[in-house]
């Protein structure tokens, strides 16, 4: 233990330790998970329950050292609110469904148009002349937010939400009530494709004998800058029913989203991870259910105040897989550069405290090489007072090596003066001895000392 100098032990037990850490490191990376993610789940047969078993089946098969875990959610409510609160990393939300305030989106999952639909021939040209009549929505997990979206849409046209009658009605009764006039539309929120606004155009279709139409909103964009929930969207001619087509034209409408959302404060890396994952699994996703076929990536242009898009997402969308080394370096640039200062910092501090005990040996070995010249010429009394600095001296050495407060490679060497200025008194009391007379002729004690304080300083 003692042949080994202490900065070099130290070195090598930080050196260690670091080997160590590695070795966990590398055994941690291949036993365990690469991550856990906490997912919201909606309520059975919703849209987010089916897209989310989907996405656990192939994220699992295609990245086993992901995990997901679900968290149950009675709907989009509680799925926002359990992002807000940070019981989950990633959830599925609706834009105007309290979205969660720090929440921010990976991908779009689908666009649902909130379309009121009217039975052909309709004298209502305008959302405001809905005021007075019964609107029917179709039962279902989403019919009350489908409810507070039209309140949004009255709103805008100053039409109060008690002045338009709802009737909540399951899809097999919409048909005949708009027939026998129960009702004057029927608001319909879904895809542009198959969902529940292509089934009640066609319900509608089917009782009525005719092609239904569209209520066109043309103040679709002011709407949707006054309220952020609702984007704007141009519904194409045919978007619910081909034959024949409905709308009959192109109409400016509204929509809302659903989003795959995580928190702002999920890291860069990790979010660009998941959207690009998700993007490149879209088909995989499909097999499994027909609401992948949706799933979009956000608008890089998007500045949604509700729920912009994650950072990460928005540097993979435009910068590809080389944001992922950037953002990867960056990382290594934060832990890489206050490691390396601080390693060199310790290098320094080391090398500070070798130096230091460098110097300290170095003078004692001095101070002993100055007693034994000293000694050549002494008197009995100055012999003493040498003999005495020899004793502190030797002290102070094995103290030092046994605390390790010394540098072992000045070992030898202090051994050598030790023994060399030992013999150098033992000879002086032998010279004393056989001439006695020198004893008095001697130098003092005092410019022994003197001489010792000179050659130290």
């Amino acid at each position: 233990m003692f042949g080994l100098r202490m900065p070099r032990l130290l070195a090598a037990t930080i050196a260690g330790l670091f080997l160590l850490a590695g070795v966990a490191l590398t055994i941690f990376y291949n036993l365990s998970p690469h991550a856990t993610l906490r997912v919201t789940t909606g309520a059975p047969g919703t849209v987010g329950e089916k897209f989310i078993s989907a996405l656990i089946a192939v994220s699992t098969a295609a990245h086993p050292r992901v995990r997901f875990e679900t968290t149950k959610v009675a709907n989009l409510v509680e799925s926002a609110k359990a992002m807000e609160q940070h019981k989950v990393d990633l959830a599925i939300v609706r834009t105007d469904v309290s979205p969660p305030v720090n929440g921010t989106t990976i991908a779009i999952l689908r666009r649902d148009v909130v379309a009121i639909v009217l039975p052909a021939g309709s004298a209502i040209k305008d959302p405001s002349q809905l005021s007075g009549k019964t609107i029917a929505i179709p039962e279902g997990n989403a019919w009350e937010y489908n409810s507070n979206a039209l309140d949004l849409l009255l709103g805008y046209f100053n039409v109060a939400p008690g002045a338009v009658k709802r009737a909540i009605l399951p899809l097999a009764e919409i048909g005949p009530a708009v027939e026998h006039k129960r009702v004057a539309a029927v608001l319909a929120v879904g895809p542009i494709g198959p969902g529940q606004a292509v089934d009640v155009v066609a319900a509608v279709a089917k009782a009525t004998k005719a092609a239904p139409e569209i209520l066109g909103i043309d103040d679709n964009d002011a709407i949707a800058k006054r309220f952020p929930a609702f984007e704007s969207i141009d519904i194409p001619e045919g978007a619910f029913k081909g034959h024949p087509a409905t709308p009959g034209d192109g109409v400016k409408g509204l929509a809302v989203s659903y989003r795959f959302v995580a928190p702002e404060t999920m890291l860069n890396v990790v979010a660009g991870l998941i959207g690009k994952s998700l993007f490149q699994a879209k088909a995989k996703l499909m097999a499994l259910t027909p609401l992948a076929s949706q799933i979009e990536a956000p608008d890089t242009d998007d500045r949604n105040p509700l729920l912009p898009v994650h950072p990460g997402v928005l540097a993979y969308l435009n910068s590809g897989d080389q944001s992922f080394y950037d953002s990867l370096q960056q990382y290594f640039y934060v832990v890489g550069i206050p490691l390396s200062l601080g390693g060199s910092l310790l290098a320094a501090l080391i090398g500070l405290r070798t130096n230091r005990k460098l110097q300290e040996d170095q003078k004692r070995v001095f101070d002993l090489l100055v007693i034994a010249e000293a000694a050549r010429t002494a008197g009995e009394a100055e012999l003493d007072a040498l003999e005495a600095d020899f004793d502190k001296l030797v002290a102070s050495c094995v103290n030092t090596l046994a605390e390790g407060s010394s540098d072992a490679g000045q070992l030898p060497v202090s051994s050598l003066a030790i023994d060399h200025t030992r013999r150098a008194i033992e000879r002086g009391r032998l010279q004393l001895e056989k001439t006695p007379a020198a004893a008095a002729s001697g130098a003092s004690a005092s410019e022994a000392g003197a001489a010792i304080a000179e050659v130290a300083s």
